[in-house]
């Protein structure tokens, strides 16, 4: 899950793994996977970053459990 800013300025925050794709226009333009999409203030660049640091968090936690799970400290 990534905290993106609306036009509006809210804040949301989105599934990652529903994305299907970003278009720029000149905003960003979330294309989920059911067709709905979001106008986002952020860049693409800037979406693809948060998405990253998003995926590289979840494997280390889940690195770390794993590793403390199996006794391997």
């Amino acid at each position: 899950m990534v905290r993106l800013t609306k036009l509006n300025s809210e804040e949301i925050v989105v599934n990652t793994h529903q994305i299907q794709t970003i278009e720029i226009i000149p905003e960003s333009k979330i294309v989920f996977t059911n067709k709905e999409f979001l106008i986002v203030m952020e860049s693409a660049d800037e979406i693809i970053e948060k998405i990253i640091d998003f995926n590289a968090k979840v494997y280390d936690l889940h690195s770390t459990y794993t590793i403390e799970k199996l006794g391997f400290e």
